[in-house]
């Protein structure tokens, strides 16, 4: 394939032209993707009108892929297919109320994908199966310009410290269905450091999940809060980040280890059908 990339904002992000995920992938095409993947840390697909199948195929040409924890969100016939949907197995739309789907809208707050394993994702390939005229942007921030512009009096509070990322804060922090004794053995809390070494180039960046994070380690509540909040303001600036309006078929894929993401609030009452898979994680976090 003749692959070119096209930057969409200036700290992240780049257009894919060239790009026809129905097909094989070649060795050749697969290492300049993953090598632009790196680089731009989110790649954006335009009209890849794909099934679940190709979509799975493609994905693992960079690796193992997650079977996620839940069966609620899992695909019932493609486990590594992860359903982002209001609609249910029935094809009806969920109630908001529904504690799937809050679970779910949790994602309008910043995060960054199973950073509650111990070995989190490498990346998430997104596929806007069905997608809304108005809100449901997904917004992703460089947290390696975030660390590169962090002011020295809040660095020096969270240097050499870690954070403690629990699958199980979705439940404190909307209501949500709260995760079975099952489900939570499988995936206890974790702590992750919150400067991060990138594995292939070796660059430092912010490492936080606010929907999975409820402790500093070394702080009480109030300051790891009031530090929490401090840093996901910074990371909200304009200047990091690349906010992408979906259209129908687009992909979207991002590198978990160096971006955070979120979406915007959409009319629950509108279909919106994405479908993810997640690349399995390349090893423990490597703390700066």
């Amino acid at each position: 394939m003749d692959l070119s990339f096209h930057p969409v904002h200036q700290a992240i992000g780049a257009e894919v032209k060239g790009l026809d995920m129905s097909q094989p992938l070649g060795t050749a095409s697969a290492k300049e993707l993953r090598k632009a993947w790196v680089h731009y840390k989110v790649l954006v697909v335009h009209n890849q009108p794909i099934s679940d199948a190709q979509h799975v195929a493609f994905s693992q040409n960079f690796g193992d892929l997650e079977v996620h924890h839940q069966s609620i969100i899992r695909d019932g016939a493609l486990p590594e297919i992860f359903k982002v949907s209001n609609v249910d197995e029935n094809d009806k739309i969920r109630s908001p109320s529904d504690s799937t789907m809050a679970q779910l809208l949790t994602t309008k707050i910043w995060h960054t994908d199973s950073s509650f394993r111990v070995n989190p994702a490498l990346g998430s390939i997104l596929h806007g199966v069905e997608v809304v005229d108005e809100g449901g942007e997904t917004c992703f921030t460089n947290m390696e310009a975030v660390l590169e512009a962090m002011p020295a009096d809040l660095l020096s509070r969270i240097e050499g410290r870690s954070c403690r990322h629990d699958f199980e804060h979705l439940s404190r922090i909307a209501a949500t269905r709260k995760p079975t004794a099952e489900e939570m053995a499988v995936m206890p809390p974790v702590w992750q450091p919150m400067i991060r070494v990138h594995p292939v180039t070796g660059v430092k960046s912010l490492y936080i999940s606010p929907i999975y994070n409820d402790a500093i380690e070394g702080l009480d509540e109030a300051e790891t809060k009031e530090i929490l909040d401090s840093l996901f303001e910074l990371a909200s600036e304009g200047r990091f980040v690349y906010e992408h309006k979906w259209d129908k078929d687009d992909i979207v894929m991002w590198d978990n280890r160096a971006t955070m993401h979120r979406i915007y609030p959409y009319d629950p009452h509108k279909r919106r059908v994405m479908h993810r898979t997640t690349v399995v994680g390349d090893g423990p976090v490597v703390a700066a």
